[in-house]
């Protein structure tokens, strides 16, 4: 292999296709709540299983069975669900006068813009998926008292850590464990929780992992996790990686194009859709009643 030197073109556009997908991947929060597995097919089916215990069929009881009678029977049930592969893609355009003459560093602010746009607009189809639109058909829902709200008026009212424990038993109601699960927030209610002195005077509450991928801390047996994709008024709780799934037909990837003396186009893209695959696994917080 020839060498070559730190000026070589191949080397600047390797080094570009790095930095937005170290960027992307610093701005990625809400994958980290999914399981994510690869695939190569266009339509992927997966089954959605009642979260219900078992009883009995008929008139029969799994208690008190008689001495030589059958047994009682029971059936899980699943829904057959489909979802298609959705491309996410965007690009940028940096003239050659551009790179070379302004006095801002062209290249690194569209790196980041473009890596910050492919990221954003997963994130946000994530919390579309999980929140079913903020119309929970599927997921549990449960809605602060008017006048409780995270920003109410009046303080004393305000209750968060209630709040977030009633959401954590809707999903421990349906048979899921929520150790290790996340809460989503949006910037604006991370503000409301955070600055409310019961949060903050909790002896669990720690933030090691501040601002990695969104991580502002953790309590209550919960990852608080920051994201402008979630809707303001509404914050989330997810089980650990059981609500859904992201299935990647082709992982993110970036190029750069050049037309010598013209321009440098940055490309990145990604193939891949989000199934929502226990929806009992998440509770969607209402704090819109004001």
């Amino acid at each position: 292999m020839a060498t070559e030197t730190t000026g070589e073109s191949t080397l600047r556009a390797e080094n570009i296709e790095r930095m937005v997908k170290g960027f992307a991947l610093q701005e990625y929060t809400m994958k980290q709540v999914l399981m994510v597995s690869s695939s190569n097919s266009w339509s992927e089916s997966y089954y959605q299983e009642t979260a219900e215990d078992l009883t009995a069929s008929g008139t029969r009881s799994i208690k008190g069975v008689p001495r030589l009678a059958n047994f009682p029977y029971g059936e899980v049930s699943f829904e057959k669900k489909s979802a298609y592969m959705e491309k996410y893609a965007f690009e940028g355009v940096i003239s050659w006068e551009d790179e070379k003459t302004n006095a801002i560093d062209v290249i690194a602010r569209t790196l980041l813009r473009i890596a910050r746009g492919v990221a954003k607009a997963v994130d946000d189809e994530i919390w579309e998926v999980l929140s079913e639109g903020q119309s929970p058909t599927n997921i549990n829902d449960t809605s602060i008292t008017a006048g409780n709200e995270w920003d109410s008026s009046t303080v004393a009212n305000r209750d968060p850590i209630q709040n977030i424990l009633d959401a954590r038993s809707e999903i421990k109601k349906n048979n899921y464990k929520i150790s290790n699960g996340f809460l989503l927030l949006s910037p604006t209610d991370e503000s409301n929780l955070l600055g409310n002195p019961n949060i903050r005077n909790a002896g669990q509450f720690y933030t090691d992992s501040v601002t990695k991928n969104g991580v502002i801390g953790r309590a209550l047996g919960l990852t608080f996790i920051v994201s402008n994709s979630v809707t303001e008024d509404y914050a989330m709780v997810v089980g650990n990686k059981e609500a859904a799934t992201w299935k990647a037909a082709h992982p993110l990837t970036v190029v750069t194009i050049e037309d010598p003396g013209i321009k440098k186009t940055v490309r990145a893209w990604e193939l891949g859709v989000t199934q929502l695959i226990n929806p009992k696994a998440i509770t969607l917080i209402s704090n819109t009643q004001e």
